[in-house]
């Protein structure tokens, strides 16, 4: 199935001109999941991919900028008459937030499923799961993994005709993982099957210093999404803070081998360029996404994922 993540909102606590706050949709298949949803969500998703219905929602921590676009969102959702049930999912605390919030938008056409999660659980879907694991920020947070399921190892046609399985029907039968008929008796797929190929990651760490929990989590992930918010100058101040610098992200993002590292919430008081300087002086193809780029991730044996500059404005319905 398709891969793909939307860069929604790639700025700090503040929104800019250029950068919304923190928002990134992620597209599997036929499912539309957004992590954070900062100021302007809505707003953001209407001048890119349309205002797409979404099946769930995860938000990594509850500071206003990661979750002020909820209110304006849920409504519009409820002037539309939506009527399908919406999922939204985070640390605990959400059931408390989603009662203060409820007081702005009121009575909703449609059910919320409010899923509130513990380190390391996970939410289950047809072919993949979220997983959530703890980071290092001034309260309560989680970084989120989704995670492909492994797929079945390549059918070797050659194999099967050879322990006397006729192509055809039988060989789809053999690639759905049944038994068939050969010459000499039973044909069983691990028989012509290779080995299972795993599945494609990503994982977005929300607001965190450098930790080992999200280098575990990104241990060979196509795409890494960090939180860039300070140059290597202010690594104290980030500290602090709970945040991280670029070049401690690129480091992370370097011993957990991963493919891709996208470095945001870069605060507005840098220069994009510089900060991604540094990062790339330890990971050399590191980016620095701007609202509505997109990455594409392929299945490990097709590629690499690549970075697709206001890829979500290519896409724009009419």
């Amino acid at each position: 199935m398709d891969l793909s993540v939307v860069f929604l909102g790639t700025g700090g606590s503040v929104p800019t001109a250029r950068r919304a706050t923190a928002c990134l949709l992620a597209r599997i298949g036929g499912e539309r999941l957004l992590f954070d949803c900062g100021e302007g969500a809505q707003r953001q998703m209407q001048r890119s991919i349309g205002l797409v219905q979404l099946d769930e929602i995860y938000l990594t921590h509850y500071h206003a900028d990661h979750y002020l676009g909820l209110p304006g969102l849920l409504k519009t959702y409820d002037l539309q008459d939506r009527q399908r049930p919406l999922r939204i999912v985070g640390p605990r605390g959400l059931h408390n937030l989603f009662s203060v919030l409820a007081r702005i938008f009121g009575k909703l056409t449609y059910a919320v499923e409010l899923v509130e999660l513990a380190e390391g659980d996970a939410v289950r879907h047809e072919g993949f799961e979220i997983r959530s694991f703890p980071v290092a920020h001034r309260m309560r947070a989680f970084g989120y993994a989704l995670v492909e399921d492994e797929r079945p190892g390549r059918f070797d046609p050659e194999a099967a005709s050879r322990l006397g399985v006729r192509p055809g029907p039988a060989f789809s039968r053999l690639q759905a993982g049944e038994s068939v008929s050969g010459s000499d008796g039973v044909v069983t797929p691990d028989q012509v099957m290779g080995s299972p190929r795993r599945g494609r990651k990503i994982v977005v760490s929300g607001d965190t210093g450098p930790c080992e929990m999200t280098r575990v989590a990104a241990h060979e992930a196509e795409l890494l999404v960090h939180d860039a918010s300070f140059a290597d100058e202010e690594i104290e101040r980030a500290a602090e803070t709970g945040h991280a610098t670029a070049r401690q992200a690129a480091e992370l993002a370097s011993d957990a081998g991963v493919k891709l590292l996208t470095l945001v919430h870069i605060s507005n008081r840098y220069d994009v360029r510089d900060v991604l300087a540094e990062a790339r002086e330890v990971f050399p193809t590191a980016e620095a996404p701007r609202d509505f780029d997109v990455v594409d991730i392929p299945f490990p044996e097709r590629g690499a994922p690549t970075l697709i500059e206001n890829g979500a404005r290519a896409v724009t319905p009419s």
